[in-house]
């Protein structure tokens, strides 16, 4: 698997729609983990709209990192449309899953 296939799949989620961190590994051609995936996430390009990848229940593992992050994410997705349920995105109104890249 190269991080560059990883990379196509983020990107073409459409605005204003989010796939979980298990989806877009289970996409990819070798699949992987959505802990893996999270993981090679925090390395991410800047062209590649890493706002869009969220946990299956719509919550936002970033705020790990640091709490900053998970509000710029909200804002971001915000501001695409994404709706939301409480603190976090309603993946049934938002959710989008990838096709697989095989």
């Amino acid at each position: 698997m190269t991080l560059d296939a990883l990379w196509a799949i983020v990107r073409s989620i459409p605005e204003g729609k989010c796939a979980s961190y298990g989806e877009v590994g289970a996409a990819l051609f070798e699949p992987a983990t959505g802990f893996q995936v999270g993981r090679w996430m925090a390395r991410c390009p800047d062209d590649v709209p890493w706002w869009r990848v969220v946990s299956k229940q719509g919550r936002f593992p970033i705020t790990r990192r640091h709490p900053s992050l998970g509000f710029q994410q909200r804002e971001l997705l915000e501001r695409e449309g994404v709706t939301f349920a409480g603190d976090a995105v309603d993946m049934a109104a938002s959710g989008w899953i990838p096709p697989p890249q095989r």
